[in-house]
């Protein structure tokens, strides 16, 4: 396997490139026309839905491919919207859904849903950087979650963010080696075990946020047998898994 440290490094070192690579590959490019030709034209949601093509490129830009399939459930996600606290999206625990809704606004603009940017060539650049971080992930995962958490980490609002992620969650817990049965600590322990690590303000910073993916891909690269281990050395981010468990207060091993 190829190093983790070295493969993000070289993606995230100049993005745009990696970027403007990954668009202009065939099929990605394919896709992206048809999407860009045909996305003005919808004007309702069951015109969307009915669309497989187009609806399945914007749900893999969303990160929701899997879910696809689920058309009533997407129905239902569309139609309520989001400006509603109540609506069907903003009681999900996942944002992505809300996110969805957002862009494709048909509760709140109706036919001119499809119409703005934001619904047109920013649906792009979001399925753009899915089958980037999709590609990476099929030879090495670790590459795959560094930069999906370079993506999605700045806009967390607290720990709880990081927790309900599971990819998230993977990175912050490699970086801090919190073990596996923390998942059986209450929801409030496990937090207070991860604030007493991590600043969540600093993944709003590009160097901070750098380090934190420098160091998980190191760790990632010793955990999977890639020899990264002097690299470790190099950065500053620091855990105790001992400070974990006297914080969590966990009883392990039975």
């Amino acid at each position: 396997m190829e190093s983790t440290l070295l493969t993000y490094r070289l993606l995230a070192r100049d993005m745009t490139r990696s970027l403007s690579t990954k668009a202009a590959e065939k099929p990605v490019a394919l896709e992206s026309g048809y999407y860009l030709k045909h996305i003005g034209k919808v004007t309702s949601i069951d015109g969307f839905l009915k669309d497989t093509r187009l609806f399945t490129y914007a749900m893999k830009a969303f990160g929701l491919e899997d879910m696809a399939y689920a058309k009533g459930y997407m129905r239902k996600v569309l139609k309520e919207g989001v400006t509603d606290p109540k609506s069907f999206a903003n009681k999900l625990n996942d944002d992505r859904f809300k996110a969805f809704a957002k862009v494709f606004d048909f509760k709140g603009l109706g036919a001119a849903a499809t119409q703005s940017p934001e619904a047109g060539q920013k649906v792009v650049d979001r399925y753009v950087r899915q089958a980037l971080e999709a590609d990476q992930g099929a030879s090495n995962e670790g590459v795959q979650l560094a930069l999906y958490f370079q993506r999605q980490a700045p806009a967390v609002k607290s720990v709880y963010g990081l927790l309900a992620d599971p990819a998230l969650w993977k990175v912050v817990k490699t970086i801090y080696d919190f073990p596996d049965a923390m998942a059986a600590a209450p929801i409030e322990k496990q937090a207070k075990a991860v604030k007493a690590q991590l600043n969540i303000a600093d993944l709003k910073e590009p160097a901070k946020l750098d380090a934190l993916l420098r160091r998980f891909s190191a760790k990632w690269d010793v955990a999977q047998g890639v020899d990264a281990a002097p690299v470790l050395d190099l950065f500053s981010v620091r855990t105790s898994s001992a400070a974990s468990f006297s914080i969590l207060n966990l009883k392990y091993g039975g």
